[in-house]
């Protein structure tokens, strides 16, 4: 999951990818993703819609495996 997380930031922020650190525990993860202030509309979208789908796309690899995810958006200054 930690492949497609980073396959995921990467096309949105070729340049400046976030980092994420992931917390886990069994049957659950957790990222917390670091986003610079500048981008954080960016992933965030219109009104929600890019971070949904983000989520979506991940719950939906996290069900394969049998698991439960959750994303968590964090700001950081540049």
């Amino acid at each position: 999951m930690d492949k497609l997380l980073e396959f995921i930031l990467k096309g949105i922020f070729p340049d400046d990818t976030p980092t994420f650190e992931k917390r886990e525990e069994e049957g659950y993860v957790e990222y917390n993703i670091q986003v610079i202030k500048d981008n954080m509309g960016k992933i965030i979208g219109k009104e929600g819609r890019v971070i949904k789908a983000i989520r979506n796309i991940m719950k939906i690899k996290a069900t394969l495996e049998h698991i439960k995810v959750n994303l968590i958006l964090t700001e950081v200054q540049a």
